[in-house]
């Protein structure tokens, strides 16, 4: 297991994270360059610093993948910043055949994760994990410790291919894990916590959630291991195949529609191995387009929030 702040008392920017990162790696490598399509307030530093390596095509997500593809075929490593949905969505024709067909090393780079933005519907990203993780060469990662992001990205500079990154608000993010505690790598998942009774897998800014709905059940004398499964594709298949061979019973939780995401993945795995848990149930967006709100608020709506969380863990404890 690894180290987990368990008050969850230290936040940072995942936003800046990524800036810095990016300018950190543009002081050393010339091949790094910063896009974004109207949204760079966090890229200032490297604009300002490497201006000829900076591009901000305005409102036009299809222009700004087509660029950073035309920029990876000379060479480059065009590092994208964007909001979820407009990447993923209003350039999802570019990214999957300018990028993902011609196997390219773009990075997209993509906050408002899950019901974050407060955007309303036309701003929540539900559907992003299902799409991305359809596209042939494309890895995908959903990352809620901003620590991770810096690592990830360093790591992403061996990656042949596309790389997806996904974060959520990413203006006030917990961070999860002691510093130097873990190593992060690609394919492969994060026990944060272990347990005997009951695995729940989860991504992103659920992860905090996970832990927070495990303390509650170990008052009651339960065991509850938290996987943080921050690499969606490729995704750990081992450790899903252990968990449920060592805990038996399976919660997935996550801020996307309930299908097409990582509770999708948990199960072709379990199918495609042929391990069956006593028990198995998914939380995460149903079937609706949800309004404004706090990502707090809205989960709490849908029921896919702490309490909710809670109860499906003693729900499945009971197989």
């Amino acid at each position: 297991m690894v180290a987990v702040t368990m008050n969850f008392g230290t936040f940072m920017s995942a936003r800046s994270v990524v800036g810095d990162t990016i300018l950190e790696l543009g002081q050393k490598d010339k091949r790094i360059w910063a896009l974004t399509a109207d949204t760079g307030g966090a890229l200032s530093a490297f604009k300002g610093e490497f201006p000829d390596r900076y591009v901000d095509v305005g409102i036009a997500e299809q222009n700004v993948v087509g660029v950073a593809a035309g920029l990876a075929l000379e060479g480059n490593i065009p590092m994208v910043m964007g909001m979820i949905p407009f990447m993923t969505m209003r350039a999802c024709e570019q990214v999957r055949t300018d990028v993902c067909y011609q196997n390219l090393p773009v990075r997209l780079i993509g906050t408002g994760g899950g019901l974050t933005s407060g955007g309303g519907s036309t701003h929540n990203a539900m559907e992003d994990i299902s799409i991305m993780r359809s596209f042939v060469n494309m890895t995908v990662l959903s990352i809620g410790d901003p620590n991770l992001i810096r690592d990830a990205i360093y790591a992403s500079m061996d990656l042949p291919g596309p790389l997806y990154i996904r974060l959520a608000q990413g203006k006030q993010d917990a961070v999860i894990y002691e510093k130097g505690s873990i190593k992060f790598e690609f394919g492969k998942g994060i026990v944060a916590r272990d347990g005997s009774d009951v695995t729940i897998f989860a991504h992103g800014e659920m992860v905090r959630q996970a832990l927070e709905a495990a303390l509650k059940l170990e008052e009651e004398g339960k065991s509850v291991r938290v996987v943080d499964m921050v690499s969606i594709k490729p995704i750990d298949e081992d450790l899903i195949v252990s968990c449920v061979k060592e805990t038996g019973r399976i919660v997935v939780v996550e801020d996307h529609l309930m299908t097409g995401g990582l509770a999708s993945a948990v199960a072709d795995v379990m199918a495609d191995r042929g391990v069956s848990p006593k028990a198995f149930k998914r939380l995460g967006i149903p079937q609706v387009f949800a309004g404004f709100g706090s990502g707090v608020e809205l989960r709490n709506k849908y029921g896919y929030g702490l309490d909710a969380t809670v109860a499906a863990l003693k729900e499945v404890l009971k197989a």
